[in-house]
């Protein structure tokens, strides 16, 4: 029988990094999301804590706020305009009225925090009649650090100034009006001047906080089957669960033991290890979980909440070694945060399974290198649960905190 091969080694969690001075977090993180003109949203204000719950009724915008936090990161990581919005008229608020030259469009943005303080980030984009960024503008500190708008429809870009603070106290050029300008900024700024260090260390924080993004809605429906051999890392749906768990019990046995404490506490009956084998001659391989009397079952035999639990389970004790996540290779572990973004985080989960896989996010979330934005119809049940923060949307697209 072939026995199909593992990957390297997945990276282990770092050490919390220490503060930076003033007391700033050390690891770029997005706190607010900016929902000015999107889809349903207008004016809309999200905060971000370590742990967020995006709880409202169907219809309230839940899963566009999670859209639209995955186009800011793609686009931080340089991706151009057409991939992260395939149907950029379903963006456009419904009611949104076209101006004289019959263009309509939308706006985003976020705050990033970190070693530079609060940085914001605002994009506009014009859906009709062409697809492209007409303005941006990055800012900390009440400083314009750089600025885009777009000056003549009849050319494929942007007019950008960025802050110099030398003899020039700003710089301009054209930048393509495909591509997020933050993201190309550092390919054109030196850095000589102490007013450039600035602009790049504003950039860098914003990219690092929105790279390595993880959109996950486990699909049970998919999970079920033995599957493929392959990289050994986690896709968006979990499709290839079991080529992950042949990866990741081989090689970090204590997460892995971590992750069976998880798998016992929400599934039905007894769990002594969750594991994968070959099957098929060693051409697939499939999940199984181990009762501890010689009895296997197979994960087709499982419910769907009994397997999105232990995927999401899965999730938070893994990492961007093992996830299929845009990690910047360029920045030190320690100063790396993953981001995990799960629509419907309570799906087809019972109450117990609801609370073990919070505890587990809380406790996950709490050391600094996970962040976790989920989505839930009714978040009553995170009530009382320390570090979690809590952002009602009503059908209306009011927002409500409750930490």
């Amino acid at each position: 029988m072939t026995t199909p091969a593992s990957p390297p080694h997945p990276a282990t969690a770092p050490s919390p990094a220490p503060p930076a001075p003033g007391g700033r977090p050390r690891q770029p993180r997005v706190t607010e999301l900016r929902l000015s003109a999107f889809a349903g949203h207008r004016g809309v204000h999200l905060p971000l804590g370590a742990l967020t719950l995006l709880a409202g009724p169907s219809g309230s915008g839940k899963t566009s706020a999670l859209r639209a936090y995955e186009a800011l990161a793609r686009l931080g990581g340089g991706a151009e305009l057409g991939e992260v919005f395939p149907d950029p008229g379903a963006c456009v608020p419904e009611r949104a009225r076209a101006d004289a030259q019959r263009r309509r469009g939308f706006r985003i943005g976020c705050t990033a925090d970190g070693p530079e303080g609060p940085v914001r980030l605002d994009v506009a984009v014009q859906a009709e009649p062409g697809l492209r960024i007409v303005g941006e503008r990055l800012t900390a500190d009440g400083t314009v650090l750089l600025e885009t708008a777009l000056r003549d429809p009849g050319r494929r870009t942007v007019q950008a100034a960025w802050h110099t603070a030398g003899a020039t106290p700003v710089t301009r050029a054209p930048l393509p009006d495909d591509r997020l300008g933050t993201a190309l900024l550092p390919l054109r700024v030196a850095g000589r001047t102490p007013g450039q260090r600035r602009v790049l260390a504003a950039v860098e924080q914003t990219v690092v906080a929105l790279r390595s993004v993880f959109p996950c809605d486990p699909r049970p429906e998919r999970m079920r089957g033995p599957v493929p051999t392959g990289t050994g890392r986690l896709l968006g749906g979990c499709d290839n669960l079991a080529d992950v768990l042949w990866r990741t019990r081989a090689e970090c046995g204590r997460r892995h033991a971590l992750l069976v404490d998880a798998v016992r506490a929400g599934c039905a009956g007894p769990v002594t290890d969750l594991l994968a084998e070959p099957y098929d001659a060693g051409r697939l391989v499939r999940a199984l979980l181990d009762r501890g009397d010689g009895t296997r079952t197979d994960l087709r035999r499982l419910g769907d909440g009994e397997l999105r639990y232990t995927a999401l389970a899965l999730v938070l004790l893994t990492g961007p070694g093992v996830l299929e996540v845009d990690a910047p290779g360029e920045v030190p572990a320690a100063l790396q945060t993953l981001t995990v973004l799960a629509d419907g985080l309570d799906r087809a989960l019972d109450p117990g399974q609801r609370g073990e896989l919070l505890r587990l996010a809380a406790r996950m979330c709490e050391r600094g290198h996970i962040r976790l934005v989920g989505t839930a119809s009714d978040a009553s049940w995170a009530a009382g649960e320390s570090g979690v923060t809590v952002v009602h949307l009503d059908r209306d697209r009011s927002v409500r905190r409750r930490t």
